[in-house]
């Protein structure tokens, strides 16, 4: 049987709970998508950050292991650099016999030559494919479209203007979404004449912020009733207190401007979807839809309002953490959704499965190629998860581990959080400060010293020094070594 072609679509910080049926926002070709295969409810980043989080995609490894802790933004050549000698997916499907193609954003690492990485046809935003397309569809235009109203962020002064959202005439096939959408519709008009698989990789930069929409598609949702999130009201009294510092940014945006922030942000997703349709629509039409494997999927979410917050970076909340994931393909369950806590490195070992190819051998990352065929059995290795925050500019420690309905937070700048999503699915309460539930916080810190000493997360994992005790339990907790023994072991570290 010959290996399926493999058609990634990928959205930037886009929230998994759009792709519900009853949420506002419009997603008609992702819907039919996920009725040709599997949505993951539970699916999840291992980093709540764009580059750290696509490094791990790209290798099915941590950041702790590949090495880009945070955005590539800052002018530090040094720093947040992916470690040269961790293979990349794509290069194993060249050795394989594959055609690879990647279109739009790639913000994995400094280089911007994607070609090292295993991907033959480099249609990245920093390439010269991606320049030529946009000044032929463009035509001397700029990328960024002009936007009227468009809402600048101004406060704390000193920080200058940060558009929020704004609002274009220019349609979204002339904007960076629709050129890239073009560029991979090029690609893939040339390979599925050859009889090589292919690998088809299109990224787009949107939803993240600015939220930028056409008037008629914002028009749409603006006019519909888009109620702040349940929980944003939260006061946060029992959360770090970075928290409460970081909600203090929104507090210059009335209610009206997060509703027109809002109605923006659907109304971008709603392109998104209409452009992944074009790609869609031509597989069907071109007979591959059967032999492709489609994974939807993003990079994080964005908080959009809940818990006083917007984007990222500072929290550890779902609306960040949980992420969009569809995939269908050839002996993929149909219409099925899957309970299980994938991560987004997960993809990594999952695709070279089904590709065919020889698998990583890292324990950072596991298939679940499994699930794919039978979603509804869940073992227990798949009800857990393991995400890691460095901080974004601000250095902090942050680790999250997921127990059945149990996520608990490690926060090695202020104190910790544990929640019981089934109960508290908006994570209004902190049951971490609660003597009640001090064994439970126990096992969950001994869950993750397993996983950081599995995954060779050392910095931690060997931080026994009595001035940097921060867990409420240490990495030796639960283990048969006697007192002495961990003084010995302490003292020749």
């Amino acid at each position: 049987m010959s290996p399926p072609n493999i058609l990634f679509l990928m959205a930037d910080q886009m929230q998994a709970q759009v792709l519900e049926p009853d949420h506002v926002c419009r997603t008609p070709h992702l819907d039919r998508l996920s009725a040709r295969g599997i949505r993951f409810t539970q699916a999840y980043t291992p980093n709540n950050i764009c580059s750290p989080s696509r490094a791990s995609l790209m290798t099915g490894l941590m950041p702790h292991n590949h090495g880009v802790l945070e955005v590539l933004y800052p002018k530090v050549p040094d720093l947040h650099v992916l470690r040269s000698d961790k293979p990349h997916w794509a290069q194993r499907l060249v050795e394989a016999g594959y055609r690879t193609g990647y279109f739009g954003k790639w913000h994995v690492e400094r280089t911007n030559q994607l070609n090292r990485f295993g991907w033959q046809v480099d249609g990245g935003h920093a390439g010269a494919l991606f320049r030529a397309a946009e000044k032929e569809i463009l035509d001397g235009e700029p990328l960024k479209p002009p936007c009227n109203p468009a809402l600048y962020l101004n406060r704390p002064i000193g920080y200058g203007p940060h558009l929020l959202y704004g609002i274009t005439e220019r349609p979204a096939e002339r904007r960076s979404m629709g050129i890239t959408t073009t560029m991979a519709l090029r690609f893939l008009e040339e390979a599925v004449k050859g009889p090589a698989p292919w690998c088809c990789f299109v990224s787009f930069v949107e939803p993240h912020d600015p939220f930028i929409a056409h008037r008629d598609i914002y028009t749409s949702y603006a006019e519909a009733n888009l109620p702040p999130p349940p929980n944003a009201d939260d006061e946060l009294a029992d959360r770090p207190g970075l928290y409460r510092r970081a909600q203090g940014i929104w507090k210059q945006l009335s209610e009206a401007q997060k509703q027109e922030a809002r109605a923006c942000y659907y109304a971008s997703i709603t392109e998104i979807d209409c452009q992944f349709g074009r790609l869609l629509d031509f597989l069907e039409t071109s007979g591959q839809l059967d032999n492709t494997v489609i994974v939807m999927t993003s990079d994080h979410g964005d908080l959009l309002g809940a818990h006083g917050l917007f984007f990222k970076d500072i929290s550890a909340f779902e609306e960040i953490y949980r992420i969009p994931l569809i995939v269908s393909g050839p002996d993929i369950e149909k219409g099925a959704l899957c309970r299980a806590r994938v991560g987004l490195h997960d993809l990594c070992p999952t695709l070279l499965e089904l590709a065919g190819c020889k698998p990583f051998d890292v324990p950072d990352s596991r298939s679940f190629v499994q699930l794919l065929q039978s979603p509804y059995r869940i073992g227990e290795e798949w009800t857990r998860g393991y995400a890691e925050y460095y901080g974004n500019r601000y250095r902090l420690t942050q680790r999250v581990v997921w127990n059945g309905p149990w996520k608990f937070v490690f926060n090695g700048f202020d104190f910790d959080e544990l929640y019981n999503l089934d109960e508290d699915p908006w994570e209004m309460v902190n049951l971490s400060l609660d003597p009640a539930y001090e064994e439970q916080v126990q096992q969950m810190m001994h869950l993750f010293w397993q996983y950081a000493r599995a995954t060779g997360d050392t910095p931690l994992t060997e931080t026994l020094y009595p001035a940097l005790r921060l867990g409420t339990v240490g990495p030796l907790f639960g283990e048969e070594t006697s007192a002495v023994e961990q003084s010995d072991w302490d003292y020749r570290r």
